[in-house]
């Protein structure tokens, strides 16, 4: 049975597996999306979902700075527990998402926290480029849609690929951690700074 992009989105959405594991799961059950749980269940990849309910409200507050001081980081990530939240696992992950928004500079932690404003400019620009091209008005949607795709996957922290591997993206890499360590785990928020760079505030003042 052939194994649809559809078929992954789903199982992805009710597990919180990787693509890859989704794929290989549904490969091994030929499509039976119930034994493609099971099978990603058996592998403890299918927790994530299910713990992303539970309250995180310990963790820590990883500082990192780039460049002999040039790019300073502050990330702040959460778990349910203090003793997970001193784990060098934990703390690693928590490293190593300060990391990736040191060398990708997102905006957003989720697709949720885009203002309305800033989807309806990307909406506007992508539109207007289209046209400027000559592409056909019956495209002008998907085009639009495949240009804020771009742009979320860009800006948003959970929908970044993982710098160490690409193949993943964040919010992956963040689910491979909560079914290790058996607790729910937040990025609650950042900041990044690089010297000499102007806020959108300070521009616009």
């Amino acid at each position: 049975m052939e194994i649809t992009t559809e078929m992954i989105k789903s199982l992805r959405e009710s597990t919180g597996a990787g693509i890859l594991d989704c794929r290989k799961a549904l490969e091994q059950s030929n499509g039976d999306m119930n034994a493609a749980l099971d099978f990603l269940r058996e592998k403890g990849l299918a927790t994530a979902t299910k713990r992303a309910a539970r309250t995180a409200s310990e963790g820590i507050v990883e500082l990192y700075n780039h460049g002999d001081g040039r790019v300073g980081v502050m990330v702040e990530v959460n778990c349910e527990t203090d003793f997970v939240g001193r784990s060098e696992a934990f703390r690693t992950l928590a490293h190593e998402i300060a990391l990736q928004i040191a060398a990708t500079s997102p905006e957003y932690v989720l697709e949720t926290d885009i203002p309305e404003s800033v989807i309806d400019r990307e909406t506007k620009i992508a539109t207007a480029k289209a046209k400027e091209e000559g592409k056909p008005e019956a495209i002008l949607p998907r085009i639009v849609e495949g240009a804020l795709k771009k742009y979320k996957n860009e800006f948003v922290l959970m929908l970044q690929p993982y710098i160490r591997d690409e193949s993943i993206t964040v919010q992956e890499l963040i689910n491979q951690n909560v079914a290790a360590l058996g607790e729910n785990i937040v990025v609650r928020r950042f900041a990044r700074w690089a010297l000499g760079e102007t806020s959108a505030e300070e521009s616009e003042s």
